[in-house]
């Protein structure tokens, strides 16, 4: 897991530089000397760039949203107690994300980074019922006056990097990137009852823009 500040704003995250870097060296290379082996490096090379595009997003304007921290299908809508941040009665959204999905991680709500916790685990594949409680995962915790909301970064099979860029005490806005997971994996997102969920199973998301709840009035 790598940690730092702020995802950029590039069309290609910055985490898919190296990878594109090699492959451009490597497409050019081939192409002169064996041409064969040019395709398939340039379709890996395009595959990669599509990977990790990092699209602009518009954010709801409603104070009141919570919205979905990363793109993908939700697998799960369950109800949980949840004690490592929340401390009470909680839903927990799973979303799980294909390689063709967008990577980014962005901020459910505006707040304060209040807490992050990273835990090493195994890499089973990320629609399995236990790979959130098995698998590698880093979760964030941000809060605001009227909310707290937890974040699971969980790896897959495929997926075995977790990217975050924010640490405690670090402010963030709703929809801002924060991180990512490379190549395939699963997000939970966590909120207090006092959400009124919009979403359910089969219901695909886009981060920073589907509207996972609303805050009850």
């Amino acid at each position: 897991m790598s940690m730092g500040k702020g995802i950029n704003n590039f069309p290609i995250a910055k985490e898919g530089f190296s990878y594109i870097l090699v492959l451009a060296v490597l497409s050019i290379t081939f192409y002169f000397v064996l041409k064969p082996v040019f395709v398939l490096s340039l379709i890996l090379l395009l595959f990669v760039l599509f990977f990790f595009r990092n699209p602009n997003r518009k954010i709801p304007d409603n104070m009141a949203a919570v919205v979905s921290p990363t793109d993908g299908r939700v697998m799960l809508v369950s109800e949980v107690y949840e004690t490592e941040f929340i401390g009470a009665k909680a839903f927990k959204v799973t979303i799980f994300l294909s390689i063709f999905n967008v990577h980014i991680n962005r901020s459910p709500i505006d707040g304060i980074i209040t807490y992050v916790k990273y835990r090493p685990g195994k890499y089973f594949p990320a629609f399995k019922s236990h790979a959130s409680e098995m698998n590698e995962r880093n979760s964030v915790g941000i809060e605001n006056e009227t909310l707290k909301v937890l974040v699971h970064q969980i790896t897959g099979f495929i997926a075995r990097r977790i990217v975050c860029r924010v640490d405690k005490g670090d402010s963030i806005s709703k929809g801002q990137r924060y991180g990512m997971i490379k190549f395939g994996s699963c997000t939970e997102i966590i909120v207090p009852m006092i959400v009124d969920l919009k979403i359910k199973a089969g219901d695909k998301v886009k981060a920073g823009c589907s509207v996972i709840g609303v805050l009850k009035s």
